[in-house]
């Protein structure tokens, strides 16, 4: 755990990653609307301070809207809202975006929030766990996919063992266990919800492993899939970004890729 603590029970978490582009090509893709919705959730966004902010997940959770509180094109925007819920304590999110040689750039994001005891530090680990894998999209989305707009479909499960076996359980349906980066990769036993691709990157420590693979099929895009904890038990996460028209036309099957995680992971 790396969280910072601050005066006056400021407590936060920092993850950064390089991306390619310059910074007005990071910034649109990280501070509107649907730059932000081609690779994390569809997202509303005022591009101005006093502006309002609502990520739609799709989860059924209650999604209160955050307030734009800094407004710097193209290299710092930061939000205030109550990302741990309406009964959380006040929360803020700062996207930092710093030029670099080559054409491209570090993406710096910095969750805080306000607490006078230990009670919400879980809330910001969880934080802390999930950036790494969404701003490796990012990069991806950057690279392959840049100025596109994506169809964003999830799909998820439940493990009854421990974190590290849902990981390796993950691996082994999903046939990866043993591919390496670059290899082509096709999802088996898929019925309706074929798969094709390469690998792009596997991290398999920390509290949310993940691997990501480029897609040619069904569509252009990007497949995320992970493993966390989640109270008692471990839960999966497959997360697909589609783009283009094929993507448009593959939207129709999202519920054949929940079909094949409930039957692995009910």
């Amino acid at each position: 755990m790396s969280i910072e603590h601050g005066p006056s029970g400021r407590r936060s978490i920092q993850v950064d990653a390089e991306v390619p582009g310059l910074p007005e090509d990071v910034w649109e893709a990280v501070a509107t609307g649907p730059g932000i919705g081609a690779w994390f959730y569809r997202t509303d966004l005022e591009e101005r301070v006093g502006g309002f902010l609502k990520y739609h997940t799709g989860s059924g959770m209650v999604h209160v809207p955050a307030i734009v509180t800094v407004w710097d094109p193209p290299h710092r925007f930061r939000h205030e809202g109550k990302d741990c819920g309406p009964d959380g304590p006040p929360t803020a999110t700062e996207w930092t975006v710093e030029p670099r040689p080559g054409g491209r750039c570090v993406v710096r994001v910095v969750h805080s929030l306000i607490a006078n005891a230990d009670d919400w530090d879980d809330q910001l680990e969880k934080f802390e766990d999930g950036w790494p894998q969404a701003l490796a999209v990012l990069r991806l989305y950057l690279t392959h996919f840049r100025g596109q707009r994506a169809i964003i479909l999830r799909a998820s499960g439940n493990h009854d063992g421990s974190l590290r076996d849902a990981w390796q359980a993950l691996l082994r349906e999903l046939d990866a266990d043993r591919l390496a980066l670059g290899e082509r990769w096709t999802l088996p036993d898929a019925g309706e919800a074929g798969l094709r691709g390469v690998l792009d990157e596997l991290r398999s420590e920390g509290r949310q492993p993940c691997i990501l693979l480029r897609l040619d099929e069904p569509a252009p895009g990007i497949a995320a899939a992970s493993a966390y904890k989640i109270a008692e038990r471990a839960g999966v996460m497959l997360s697909l970004y589609l783009y283009g028209d094929e993507g448009a036309i593959a939207a129709n099957g999202e519920a054949a890729w929940q079909a094949w995680v409930n039957a692995r992971f009910p």
